[in-house]
């Protein structure tokens, strides 16, 4: 399979740099200079991978991220020379998978990209699978039951799926936004905050101190993700 990658840069050079290390490694490359053109070009070539800049014209990289999160679930990697913590923090609050920081090695950059499309390949072969055990946890897609070291646990129908999409990426870090897409998807009344209400929930039913989770942990300002 030949992955599409979105490079979303206006910096000619900076640009010209990305998209050649990539065809290299055999990725096939589209390019955009500005926010809106970026969009409209997610939208009509359904990129596996998006790589986006911060400080574009027009419409700036965390309102695309922002925006492509609310309709999509493509693997965004955001590359930028603002390295302050805060800015990180609202580019992985926003949605993106990873972020790099300029200047950066074109070598790092494709090693980036490979880590985060192969978590996309590893969550596919999961979401195949009709049943993931993972920490005591037996669950079971087909028949959509949970078990916790033997015992029947009862999830609604939400908690489940919020569980199985956890479960597939162990260890990765979810933003709420993520979260909210890939469970109701294009239910847009939901807001992030039914994503925290929903975790207290499964925390309840699934840890043995809810107060301090060992299974479904918090990561601050960013979001959450399942232990392994």
């Amino acid at each position: 399979m030949i992955y599409k990658i979105l490079v979303v840069e206006d910096d000619i050079k900076i640009q010209k740099i990305i998209i050649e290390s990539l065809q290299k490694e055999g990725y096939q490359v589209s390019s955009s200079s500005d926010g809106q053109d970026a969009l409209l070009k997610a939208h009509s070539e359904s990129p596996d991978l998006v790589i986006l800049d911060l400080r574009l014209p027009g419409i700036d990289g965390l309102e695309v991220c922002r925006r492509l999160r609310k309709v999509k679930s493509v693997p965004i990697i955001i590359v930028s020379a603002r390295c302050e913590e805060a800015d990180k923090v609202a580019g992985f609050t926003l949605g993106a998978d990873d972020y790099i920081t300029k200047p950066f090695s074109p070598t790092e950059l494709v090693l980036r990209v490979n880590a985060v499309l192969r978590r996309v390949r590893e969550h596919a072969e999961v979401i195949r699978q009709e049943q993931v055990m993972l920490r005591g946890l037996s669950i079971d897609r087909g028949s959509r039951t949970v078990k916790l070291e033997g015992r029947t646990i009862d999830l609604t129908a939400r908690e489940f799926d919020l569980l199985w999409i956890m479960v597939g990426h162990p260890n990765r870090v979810f933003s709420r936004d993520q979260l909210l897409n890939l469970v109701w998807k294009d239910d847009f009344e939901s807001e992030p905050a039914t994503v925290t209400v929903l975790i207290g929930r499964l925390r309840q039913k699934l840890e043995k101190k809810p107060e301090n989770p060992e299974l479904i942990k918090t990561v601050w300002g960013v979001g959450y993700k399942f232990q392994s």
